[in-house]
């Protein structure tokens, strides 16, 4: 496994990392904890180091299954979580207050099994808390050894540039892949500036680019795509677009669109790491394969050009949700 550096002076790390939230949220009804807990297992025996989970993923469980799988082997890996909300069922809040981050922290190193936490993520920004209030917060616990980095998530580039002047942050993380570009024009020139590193998550944008996915998709209870205006039968039929045109350029390599997808994101940035998720063993050397594929210039033309001409339809979230994201 090839490793990148988050951050100038941040984390060094799998080249790939891993999005445990699919493992028992957000995706259908959970599966056997065993087989996913042995997935994990598989990932770490594949090179993998950094498994992203988060408080809020249950909310609870997915940390503890994260915590259960990694025992044992916690020299082996990076451990990144969230937290900065006050859950509330269904209806959970930023709250990045100095009492809630605490006692995030608390929570998250009991369930994770740990004494620290590599990669720590306000996940999403409170705006009832000044981002340099809550800097001051993370710089405490980091004292405390508590934390070793830290990084925001779905935060706007002025946000970014206030956490950065208190508290160095490590990286960034929000949704980046072929088919949602926008980081691109605010954020990346930020980090490249500051020397932050960039985590994708939905990489694989939540399995649409895999090509398993079409306008006759159902989604079972507690999968969040079938609320997703992104995955309406209209939207998937509009995109199919995109996924032909991901189908010749694989069938040209040889490879799958996932593959595409995923190197085409290692491609744009030296800093970035994307973390697919699965829970499917064969999945995570599928995705590794990606690092194998490399694209010539022209390549990169043809791609460049298509995406300009490609509208995506459907919004990634729902309104609610995007009021939350971008602070």
């Amino acid at each position: 496994m090839k490793q990148r550096q988050l951050g100038k002076n941040g984390i060094k790390t799998s080249t790939i990392g891993f999005g445990c939230m699919g493992l028992n949220y957000h995706r259908g009804p959970a599966q056997d904890k065993n087989k996913m807990i042995e997935v994990v297992h598989a990932a770490v025996d594949a090179g993998i180091k950094m498994f992203d989970t988060a408080e809020v993923y249950g909310p609870y469980t997915n940390e503890e299954l994260v915590g259960e799988a990694l025992a044992g082997k916690r020299k082996q890996v990076q451990i990144a979580t969230k937290g900065g909300f006050k859950i509330d069922g269904l209806n959970n809040q930023p709250d990045s207050s100095p009492r809630s981050i605490i006692s995030s922290v608390e929570g998250s190193l009991k369930r994770l099994k740990t004494d620290y936490i590599d990669l720590y993520y306000i996940h999403r920004i409170d705006p009832n808390t000044p981002i340099e209030e809550v800097a001051l917060t993370i710089q405490k616990l980091k004292q405390e050894g508590k934390i070793l980095h830290w990084g925001l998530s779905e935060a706007s580039a002025d946000t970014i540039r206030k956490a950065h002047r208190v508290e160095s942050l490590t990286a960034v993380e929000s949704e980046y892949s072929i088919w949602w570009r926008e980081p691109e024009k605010q954020i990346f020139p930020v980090l490249d500036e500051l020397g932050i590193g960039f985590v994708s998550y939905s990489p694989l944008g939540r399995g649409y680019l895999t090509g398993k996915l079409d306008q006759n998709t159902t989604f079972d209870q507690n999968d969040n795509r079938g609320e997703l205006p992104r995955f309406t039968q209209e939207a998937m039929k509009a995109n199919q677009v995109l996924l032909d045109f991901m189908q010749k350029v694989a069938e040209s390599k040889s490879v799958t669109t996932a593959q595409i997808a995923i190197a085409w994101i290692l491609d744009q940035k030296p800093w970035i790491v994307p973390i697919p998720g699965t829970t499917k063993k064969e999945r995570i050397l599928e995705n590794i394969k990606a690092l194998d594929v490399k694209f010539t210039s022209e390549e990169k033309a043809i791609i460049a050009k298509a995406l300009q001409e490609i509208k995506i339809v459907g919004d990634r979230y729902p309104e609610s949700e995007k009021l939350r994201t971008g602070r």
